[in-house]
């Protein structure tokens, strides 16, 4: 790409001497940007414009390893680009935070450089730190406030995933083969791994309970609906729709009503049937004198 006098000015605020456009390689990337991740993420605007600052000046590795030896490249300059007639998953204007990162060309680089001008090296993702993950459906953060809400489960038709907020810090970029994000890559370190790892064994173990409950709620529907009609009662749309409208709770409630009136009703209905029987033995008895 051609590097104007200003960036090399700019490049040249992180050098120990002034390089000449000879002696570099510059390369732009997208760092990250506002859209859902795979891991049901997505950084907010105020994110994005946090890490801009912080991304000046990082340095960029391999497959986040920190070894000085995978140094390999170093961002001088960055910006935020935004794309008003295309939108994201949540309805924003897509956004994405791109930099200017170069390389001093040696020849140890030099197959390096080849690779990126042949897309071959071109994946990337980034390492920093997040100090809230705001669910999108009730606004909680869940560090603070853990919800019930399941990411990539929708919800009255949204999808539930995580907002990233007040950004701390930013480590480092990597070149990676497969990126959380799509359209760049995020890897967010938060030196939680244990948590994350229980956080998501929880909401395994939560979703299967999730599952039981509705479908106790189906068999506990379809029983009320039963017992209204052997009762006698009328089961029109107005009930079906009042019925349909009840929670597990209310619906045990009225299960039971249901139950206790159906009950009430065979006691009444067996009792001449008992009397019956009654005066039948008595006048069997009264014939065998």
């Amino acid at each position: 790409m051609d590097l104007t006098p200003e960036m090399l000015a700019q490049l040249n605020t992180f050098t120990r001497r002034p390089m000449t456009a000879e002696e570099v390689y510059v390369f732009k990337v997208r760092l990250c940007d506002n859209e859902i991740d795979r891991d049901g993420e997505r950084f907010s605007l105020d994110a994005l414009e946090t890490l801009k600052d912080l991304f000046a000046g990082k340095t960029g590795v391999f497959d986040h390893n920190p070894s000085g030896e995978k140094q390999t490249a170093r961002i001088f300059q960055t910006e935020l680009v935004t794309e008003p007639e295309q939108k994201t998953s949540a309805g924003e204007a897509y956004t994405s935070l791109c930099a200017y990162a170069y390389m001093v060309r040696t020849e140890k680089n030099a197959d390096l450089i080849r690779e990126i001008d042949g897309g071959i090296k071109k994946e990337v993702s980034i390492s920093c730190s997040a100090g809230s993950h705001t669910c999108s459906i009730c606004g909680k953060d869940r560090r603070i406030a853990p919800c019930t809400h399941m990411t990539g489960q929708e919800y009255g038709g949204q999808k539930c995933h995580v907002v990233l907020g007040q950004i701390t810090d930013a480590y480092e970029w990597s070149f990676v083969a497969v990126p959380a994000q799509r359209n760049a890559g995020v890897t967010k370190h938060y030196g939680e791994e244990k948590a994350s790892a229980q956080v998501q064994e929880l909401e395994q173990k939560l979703l299967h309970c999730q599952r039981l409950i509705a479908q106790i709620e189906q068999d506990v529907r379809r029983e009320v609906m039963q017992l209204q009609y052997c009762s006698g009662n009328a089961v029109g749309k107005a009930f079906v729709h009042a019925a349909n409208r009840l929670d597990l709770e209310e619906l045990l409630v009225l299960r039971d009503e249901l139950r206790e009136q159906q009950e009430k009703q065979a006691v009444t209905q067996l009792k001449p049937l008992e009397e019956g029987c009654a005066d039948s033995q008595s006048l069997s008895v009264f014939c065998t004198r």
